[in-house]
């Protein structure tokens, strides 16, 4: 559905998107992720159709962005940081005006309009002029006129930016309902956006992908991975009764909060030995965890590194 294969894009001496290649298949959702001025949103309009590259290709369905740009972006539906539109029409009158520019007609038209308010609870603002609305029902507005045609490749550049937890889990509901016969590229700085709709991750920086791989695949990079973390009143009982445990490489203490966190040697697992070991002790605990990785750690191990490579 996507392909790209060597994306580069230069502002004079400035490599904004650095020959970037990847794939996204049908039925997938990609996660874009990376720092401010990673490159995300340019890679985005590139395909799109919104920015020319200066070197290298993205094809959509097929479609090549630049020789082809009338059929890709029949296939996409592109949501833009922000989510710009005309402020001065009414939600109404901007979902007419998109589906005029989509060329849709009749009973269709009707159709795929009433199915996008619908799904957004676009209907009690429809007759007041965007300018006047929230950040987040903009945001809705903005996934509406994306979706309008039902295209077959979605981008969503930060699309639950500024909605509260409950439209982001309506919007994150509609993307994994969407993904099923669709291919979606959500570019984000949320990592939990990650863990709630994308199978797979890609992580830039200094506009290079250093990583390509599923979320569980992170984790698992992650120090954190295979940890073990508990609560408990009797901190220092617990640091003892865990430095006990053989296959504990390390205990480490939150400063702030109390809570430890035991870190396994090499290949070990350690979550029922633990349990164990704080039971003899007669350590109350009040929450026992095992640690999948955490991905904020990751996603700041790799980006830093970057940066600090970089700079040297």
């Amino acid at each position: 559905m996507i392909e790209t294969s060597q994306l580069t894009k230069r502002y004079g001496d400035f490599t904004a998107v650095d020959a970037i290649d990847f794939k996204v298949e049908p039925g997938k959702v990609l996660g874009f992720l990376g720092p401010n001025g990673a490159g995300k949103s340019t890679t985005m309009k590139m395909i799109a159709g919104f920015l020319a590259p200066t070197s290298g290709t993205a094809r959509v369905c097929g479609h090549d962005v630049v020789a082809q740009p009338i059929a890709a972006k029949r296939a996409i539906g592109y949501l833009p940081e922000g989510a710009p539109s005309y402020g001065e029409m009414t939600v109404r009158e901007f979902l007419d005006f998109i589906a005029d520019m989509r060329g849709l007609t009749g009973a269709e038209r009707t159709r795929r309009s009433e199915d996008v308010i619908g799904r957004l609870s676009l209907a009690p603002v429809l007759a007041q002029s965007i300018d006047t609305l929230s950040k987040g029902f903009k945001r809705r507005v903005g996934l509406a006129q994306a979706i309008l045609h039902d295209p077959q490749v979605l981008i969503l550049d930060e699309p639950t930016d500024g909605l509260d937890p409950n439209q982001k889990h309506e919007v994150r509901t509609l993307i994994n309902t969407m993904a099923r016969d669709k291919t979606v590229v959500v570019s984000t700085h949320l990592l939990e956006e990650v863990h709630a709709v994308c199978q797979r991750a890609i992580i830039i920086a200094q506009g290079r992908i250093l990583v390509d791989a599923t979320p569980a695949e992170l984790e698992a990079r992650s120090r954190y991975h295979g940890a073990v973390s508990l609560s408990t009143v009797e901190v220092e009982q617990a640091r003892a009764a865990l430095q006990r445990v053989a296959d504990v490489a390390a205990v480490e203490v939150d400063p702030q909060d109390g809570r430890l966190t035991a870190f396994p040697k090499p290949g070990r697992q350690i979550f029922v030995a633990v349990g164990e070991a704080l039971k003899a002790a007669a350590v109350p605990v009040r929450e026992l965890a095992l640690e999948a990785g955490r991905l904020d750690e990751v996603f700041r191990t790799i980006t830093q590194g970057e940066q600090q490579e970089a700079r040297t």
